[in-house]
């Protein structure tokens, strides 16, 4: 597969037609000149060395020498190698919190999509670590496994919404329990050995509802990985929006009594499990996300070698269009436009057939 290392030099190929329009347009008017001068039947005698066809040939060499010059600045490159390099990281697994409450807008533009900005802000920040993502509410479940492609888990993470998990509930515990799994934790294919190059992290309103966060905490701490928690929304309480299909907000959430429902950040909840994970838990607001000081653990963790990555390296082909281009440059220099009176084809051929 062809592959051009400097695509937009390709754009200079548009020169091409418009020197071949600007040619016909001087031939024609080249042409009304000498018939304005002499009758058509005359330029034999007027013109003797005159040629049609040497001045079509040399500008057809002159623009092809042109496309090929402009087809080997573009570097044509073909992906013929294969190379071997090694890398070094942390394994990071990111929980995000999906239940109903995640829509509450007391963060704007609502705790969930400031979530994924905070998240998509901290991939920023990686070089070389691994990356997987769980989202959770009542249960969890991967949405990414472990990549070291920032691109593809930023496609992952947009497709994020709080309808991909029917059963409501916060079960934190539960996703701590699914990102160790990512990391390879009880996995039979891969061998677990402690390493202090891991971390979970945790986004979420800690409003838990379901299983005991602490301890699952506890439990990745043993086996020397820290779980971070980050905050998100407001002690104060606000209501959780419902929309209508159309996406537009229509009511808030209400209790089987009919009142409405209020959501609260569970900041004690979220301090107790970064505290049993050895981790750090940090408040985001409408300012910033708090990944600055989830940066800094991550940047403390051990870097360990993961694997080889291979990969195709595109090899440079310049050199075949580069040649081409003065073999048509250098044809064009020894064609002149006139005929050579004392080397002529035709008038050799005439003479070995007398």
């Amino acid at each position: 597969m062809i592959h051009f290392e400097h695509k937009e030099l390709l754009w200079l190929l548009v020169v091409i037609p418009v020197l071949i329009a600007a040619w016909i347009l001087v031939r024609a008017i080249r042409k009304k000149r000498l018939e304005q001068f002499a009758d058509r039947t005359m330029f034999g005698r007027l013109i003797p060395d005159y040629s049609r066809r040497r001045p079509t040939a040399k500008f057809i060499l002159i623009l092809s020498g042109l496309t090929f010059l402009i087809l080997a600045l573009a570097n044509p490159q073909a992906g013929t190698r294969l190379q071997e390099a090694k890398r070094q990281g942390s394994d990071i697994a990111i929980c995000l919190d999906i239940s109903n409450s995640m829509m509450a807008e007391d963060i704007q533009p609502n705790r969930l999509e400031r979530s994924k900005r905070a998240i998509g802000n901290l991939l920023g920040e990686l070089t070389g670590d691994r990356v997987s993502l769980v989202i959770f509410a009542g249960t969890s479940f991967v949405q990414m496994p472990l990549t070291n492609d920032y691109s593809a888990a930023k496609l992952f993470l947009d497709q994020v919404s709080c309808s991909q998990i029917s059963a409501q509930g916060t079960a934190i515990g539960d996703a701590i329990n699914t990102a160790m799994g990512t990391l390879g934790y009880d996995d039979p294919d891969r061998e677990w050995v402690k390493t202090k190059g891991r971390a979970i992290i945790i986004i979420s309103d800690g409003e838990n509802h379901e299983d005991d966060a602490v301890a699952a905490a506890k439990k990745a701490a043993d086996e020397d990985v820290r779980v971070c928690t980050i905050g998100m929304g407001l002690p104060e309480g606000t209501p959780i929006p419902e929309y209508d299909p159309r996406g537009r907000r229509n009511s808030y959430k209400r209790s089987s009594d009919g009142s409405i429902v209020m959501t609260k950040l569970n900041e004690s909840m979220l301090a107790d499990i970064a505290r049993a994970g050895n981790g750090v838990y940090v408040r985001a607001s409408n300012a910033g996300g708090g990944i600055s000081e989830v940066v800094q653990v991550i940047e403390k963790l051990e870097k360990e070698q993961y694997g080889e990555a291979t990969f195709s390296e595109y090899e440079s082909r310049y050199q075949y269009p580069l040649a081409a281009a003065i073999i048509c440059l250098v044809m064009e220099l020894i064609i002149f436009e006139r005929r050579n009176r004392k080397f002529n084809m035709q008038r050799l051929l005439r003479k070995e057939n007398n």
